[in-house]
């Protein structure tokens, strides 16, 4: 279906009637509202925008204009789309909830109509409540970025989370295994007041490596080698152990070989995995995969002090983070980084109304779009996509101006080869983009 969005249980995000006021009287109707549709057995989301003006109904069912009536708790609208399609709804207002069903007909193939119910509940606004801090143990890990896991905590906009990850075999600080291996995450985090289409930001405030070792092999990933290479290394894959040493600052194997005795790496820590649950379209993925959800990226500038701003396909956007890394060099190019638990402190935030193609990452010197694809070439097209849509909406750049950008500032990086989609990332420098300061 053309304008749905989303997958969750409405139960999963509380009811509150919404109340406007137009001309001194209760207009129950008025509002904003997210509907969950009952699409041939598979939930769907879609906003609803209403005003009621005395015992008429105008706004938006999705994108289409609406316009219709209203009898005491009764309801009918007509929507109307820019193909010649409708949506005829029926329905009522019963404890702040709208029910209705919904006879969709299209432009293009007018004589079969097909009909489904929905349910919606007003979207809250955002509480003007101040920030809190919570303190979260996690006791459930998760294998998969789903929308049907429940969340293990609800928060506002503003709040900030501190807690902890396992590592990527899913053994904690203590060096007990808690879960299958395979990249468990902690969450699902519920964030109040986040809808489809809308932006969820995650701020890192503080990582910290909560053990002293971490795990890793001395393979290499097919992408990374050629025939000659593959040859070579086609023995490997032994497990390697690395001693962290979080005073010095520095990773080294735990047991090196003749040549690599001395060898150190410093440490940065770094989340490989960050995302909000996929909506309805698509199986609920592995968290070893990635994609415009966000999932494991395995980006290594998503350190300390970065931002990440994730698209939102649910109710509560749904919060995942996980497989911490002690440091990971540019493509992860082990199949695996330097695996660790960590001790995670974010702060999450909203954006309203608008929604990013593929993940995006700042930090203090640079904005960062992310390409995720099945190859390498399809993966520098999506983040040289991303980027021209992030310099035309908050930039307002034309086509051109975007062109010139691009063609002078653009530094692309090869994130991540391991796993069965690519990520290549696009970075500028703020210090270019200082002459074209956002209006």
């Amino acid at each position: 279906m053309k304008r749905c969005l989303g997958l969750i249980l409405l139960s999963s995000f509380a009811v509150h009637p919404l109340l406007a006021q137009t001309g001194g009287e209760r207009s129950p109707f008025t509002g904003k509202w997210i509907a969950t549709i009952d699409f041939f057995g598979s939930p769907l989301y879609l906003k609803i925008d209403l005003d009621q003006q005395g015992d008429k109904l105008v706004g938006k069912f999705g994108s289409d204009a609406l316009q219709g009536t209203i009898n005491g708790s009764q309801y009918h609208f007509l929507a109307k789309d820019m193909n010649g399609g409708t949506e005829e709804s029926t329905g009522h207002l019963e404890k702040g909830t709208l029910q209705g069903d919904v006879v969709e007909t299209s432009g293009d193939d007018p004589s079969h109509p097909f009909k489904y119910t929905f349910t919606a509940a007003p979207i809250l606004p955002r509480t003007a409540a101040a920030p809190q801090r919570h303190e979260f143990t996690p006791t459930t890990f998760y294998r998969q970025f789903s929308p049907l896991n429940k969340p293990v905590l609800r928060i506002n906009p503003g709040d900030t989370i501190h807690t902890t990850t396992v590592d990527a075999g899913g053994v904690d600080a203590k060096d007990v295994r808690r879960v299958l291996g395979g990249n468990p995450q902690t969450g699902p985090f519920y964030v109040e007041t986040a809808m489809p289409g809308d932006t969820l930001v995650v701020h890192i405030n503080r990582l910290r490596l909560n053990r002293d070792w971490a795990g890793s092999d001395d393979g290499l990933v097919e992408r990374s080698t050629d025939s000659r290479l593959a040859v070579k290394v086609k023995d490997n894959g032994k497990n390697i152990k690395w001693h962290l040493d979080t005073t010095a600052g520095t990773a080294s194997p735990a047991k090196p070989s003749e040549h690599v005795a001395k060898y150190t790496i410093p440490l940065r820590p770094m989340l490989g995995c960050v995302a909000t649950a996929v909506g309805p379209s698509a199986a609920p993925p592995p968290t070893g995969d990635s994609g415009a959800y966000g999932g494991n990226m395995d980006f290594n500038e998503i350190v300390e002090g970065a931002t990440i701003y994730l698209p939102v396909f649910n109710p509560g956007a749904l919060l995942y983070f996980g497989d911490g890394h002690a440091a990971q060099g540019d493509g992860e190019l082990n199949g695996n980084a330097l695996e660790t638990s960590m001790d995670v402190e974010v702060t999450v935030d909203v954006i309203p109304g608008k929604r990013p193609p593929l993940p995006r990452v700042e930090n203090a010197t640079t904005i960062i779009a992310t390409g995720i694809d099945g190859s390498l070439d399809d993966a520098f097209r999506a983040a040289t996509s991303n980027m021209a849509s992030w310099l035309a909406d908050d930039y307002k750049l034309t086509p051109s101006e975007i062109a010139q950008v691009l063609g002078t500032a653009a530094q692309y990086k090869v994130a991540e080869v391991a796993d069965r989609n690519v990520n290549v990332v696009l970075k500028i420098d703020k210090e270019r983009l200082k002459t074209i300061t956002p209006p």
